[in-house]
Order: C-alpha cells, then structure tokens, then sequence
C-alpha cells in the first residue's frame, strides 16, 4: 500500500471526519498538523498540495485530494475491505451521498460556518437569531433522518455519520441539543462516541474545538 499522509488540524471537524474514516478503515498513515489560525495553508508549499488552502488534505503516493467528504469515499473505495462504509448499492450510496451532501451544503455552510466565520474573521460575538433558526432546523431534520434508524444512512454505519457527528456536535457548542425533543439525535451521538476508535480519531479534536469556541463570549440576537 501507498504511503498515506493526512494534514490537518485536530479542531476541524471535516478532518476528524477523515480520520474517522481512516480510523475504522484501520489504515496506517502519517498525520501532519497544520496551524490554520497561523496561515500555514496559505504557504506556498501547502497551496502547491491544494490551491483551495483547505484542511483535511490527504496525499497518497504524490497525489493529492482535498474535501473530507471526496477523501472519505476515495478511503473507502479504494483501500476498503468491504463497502459497508460507503455501499456499491446505488440507491444506499445516493442515500449517503445525500446525507454528505446535506452535510456540506447546509449543516457545515448555512450552521457552523455561518456562525463561525464571522467569529474568527471580525470577532463578531452577536450571532443573528436567523442563525440560531438555521440550526434548529439543521436538528429537525437529522431527527428525521434517524427516525426507524439507528444511524444517519440507515440501519448501518456509513462514512455519513463521520461527517455529521463532528459537524453537529460542533453545533451544539451554540445551539444545546435538547434530549427529549432531539431523543434520536441524542442516543445516535452515544451511539458513534462508543465506537472504539472514536476517542482517538476524534473525541480530542471535539474538546480541543469546544474550548477554543468557548472563549468567545457570543450571544444570539433576539
């Protein structure tokens, strides 16, 4: 097997998405840490690996591929013992896809990034109260994602849970999840932290984020 290199910052829940992947995989690989809150993604050398100056990045035998969501299934496609985490099948794959794509384009873009952003890039600590609409609804429809299913996908785990776990329980740094309205959501997050590699791959990075998020003294608009 190629060698494999991920880079990345633990905090990033797009590249504890990946580890996961790689964790549950069981694949060995280098991990290099990238300080992007110290623009190291914007060095020349980094931006030769990935011009969009994104983390996670994985390099495997030169090549290089970014967006923890394409490393994921590229992880599973091709290094996978089976396709459990990412199904052949292709109405369970555009189910996961779906997910995926629901996680990208509205859970990370319209929920965390939508409140992060403005945090990190102009200190901004009065989050808009549409922001916090977006992210109860973002838990609406997860609970229904989850309804008669023990994971986001269906009934088994799928590279989908690894992209939203880190990436909702992001969210509830914000926006508590409610455990008797969110019941699902709640016993789905027990259901992943318990997987054995979970800890490693990602439960550090979750605190690591959760105390940077926590040093700014933020409020909702009302």
């Amino acid at each position: 097997m190629s060698k494999l290199i991920l880079y990345g910052t633990e905090a990033s829940p797009p590249v504890r998405a990946a580890k996961l992947t790689l964790a549950a995989l069981g694949i060995p690989y280098e991990y290099v840490k990238i300080n992007t809150l110290a623009k190291e993604t914007l060095s020349p050398e980094f931006l030769r690996k990935n011009p969009q100056h994104t983390v996670p990045t994985l390099e495997d035998d030169g090549h290089f591929i970014w967006d923890s969501h394409a490393i994921s299934a590229y992880l599973v496609s091709k290094y996978g013992q089976s396709d459990a985490l990412y199904p052949k099948d292709l109405l369970q794959r555009a189910v996961v896809d779906q997910r995926l794509h629901f996680e990208s384009g509205v859970v990370f873009v319209s929920g965390l990034r939508g409140i992060t952003k403005p945090l990190f890039a102009t200190g901004q600590t009065t989050i808009p109260k549409e922001r916090y609409d977006a992210v109860i609804e973002i838990y609406d429809f997860v609970e229904t994602f989850l309804t008669g299913h023990d994971f986001i996908a269906g009934d088994q785990l799928t590279i989908a849970d690894f992209s939203l776990i880190t990436s909702i329980t992001a969210l509830a740094v914000f926006v508590d999840i409610d455990p008797v309205k969110y019941a699902k959501i709640t016993a789905w997050i027990k259901r992943i932290e318990e997987l054995p590699y979970y800890e490693e791959a990602c439960g550090k990075g979750a605190r690591d984020l959760v105390t940077l998020l926590k040093k700014f003294n933020f409020t909702f608009s009302t």
